[in-house]
């Protein structure tokens, strides 16, 4: 989220007579560049510049396969540009799960982007109108000749020419500015919120930190950061929603978890609509039925996942969100579906023997 500077920055530590209200600073994020040898005398495209194009490219090379990256190849393939998506990594999404990873990187293929994983690129170098980058990977150097190329690496906060160190609040160009839980910068006096403060930049986090600002500086709130639920979603078709832990995430703290998948291929309405490449996966915490993560990979994966969220956030268990009725047919009957195999594994041996008996009883 871009937005500008409140007021001036300033506190009582630099020696200036300033009012004594907390000044905020949401100046947002820029697309991050790369340090590719020629690449700035080449020319280049970002998710900001990309928009100013006039004419479609024939060829296109996207440099990096995160959301932004995988989202921009599949838009100029689907308008018929030839894409090549370059990613160093060895999977394209490398935050999401492998399986959320591998449907979209089908989708992209099946669309007819090239896929070049697991590469490093060499150098870029201007022949006339083209473009020409050279590139490394298991195969031996490749030369891919294209006519614009796009960086879809992600974005860094936005904190040069802010005189922050005037104000002592402490920052960095990779991470932004240091805030606290309550986003306090260094200086109390000064609140920061958004992409120049968070590692996480998307909009709706933004309007979160800009309420949460509002709460906490004018209304002497208590809301704290850690306390957030937060979602997302990368728009890619089917598009990959996530909220909460992943799985290693959570194995990382020390939480065991149960996960329960279900697959669109078997909710009648994706099955109409010719959308069953996708799931609901759900982590519950073992030996109860809280919700600690949750991905969705659907062609409406951003709408489907706030009921999750919402689930997480209010404390509701995967079984009461199984008893929820929801409405048929709907893609997102596959939460309800996933919220049905959990409930299934409370029938243990020993109940179904009693209501085994039970049925024999009542015939």
């Amino acid at each position: 989220m871009r937005a500008v500077l409140s007021r001036p920055i300033a506190s009582r530590w630099t020696g200036k007579n300033f009012a004594s209200s907390e000044r905020r600073i949401a100046t947002g994020a820029r697309a991050a560049a790369l340090p590719i040898q020629g690449l700035a005398e080449a020319g280049y495209l970002t998710n900001e510049t990309v928009f100013s194009l006039t004419e479609l490219p024939r060829r296109i090379a996207v440099i990096g396969a995160g959301p932004i990256g995988c989202e921009l190849a599949q838009v100029f393939q689907r308008f018929g540009a030839a894409v090549t998506l370059l990613e160093v990594a060895p999977q394209i999404l490398i935050r999401e799960d492998r399986d959320a990873a591998e449907r979209v990187e089908r989708a992209l293929v099946r669309d007819g982007v090239e896929l070049v994983t697991g590469c490093k690129i060499a150098g870029v170098e201007r022949r006339g109108t083209e473009k020409a980058i050279s590139a490394d990977n298991a195969g031996g150097r490749l030369e891919i000749v294209v006519d614009e190329i796009l960086i879809g690496v992600g974005r860094v906060p936005a904190v040069e020419g802010l005189n922050l160190e005037a104000a002592m609040i402490e920052y960095d160009k990779q991470n932004g500015i240091k805030v606290d839980d309550y986003l306090r910068t260094t200086n109390p006096l000064v609140y920061a919120a958004g992409d120049v403060a968070s590692a996480y930049k998307f909009t709706h986090l933004s309007d979160a930190h800009a309420r949460m600002i509002l709460r906490n500086a004018l209304f002497l709130g208590r809301q704290r950061v850690s306390r957030l639920t937060i979602p997302w979603c990368t728009y890619t078709d089917p598009e990959i929603a996530h909220v909460g832990l992943y799985a290693a995430e959570a194995a990382q703290r020390g939480i065991e978890v149960d996960t329960y998948t279900q697959e669109l291929s078997e909710v009648d309405r994706a099955v109409l609509d010719g959308e069953t490449d996708g799931f609901v996966k759900v982590h519950v915490r073992r030996g109860s039925d809280e919700i600690v993560g949750a991905t969705i990979v659907a062609s409406h994966a951003g709408e489907m996942i706030s009921e999750l969220t919402t689930a997480i956030a209010a404390g509701v268990g995967l079984g009461k969100v199984g008893d929820v009725i929801h409405p048929y047919p709907t893609q997102a009957d596959a939460i309800r579906r996933a919220a049905g195999l959990y409930s299934r594994t409370r029938l243990t041996p020993f109940v179904a023997g009693l209501m085994k008996r039970w049925f024999a009883l009542t015939r």
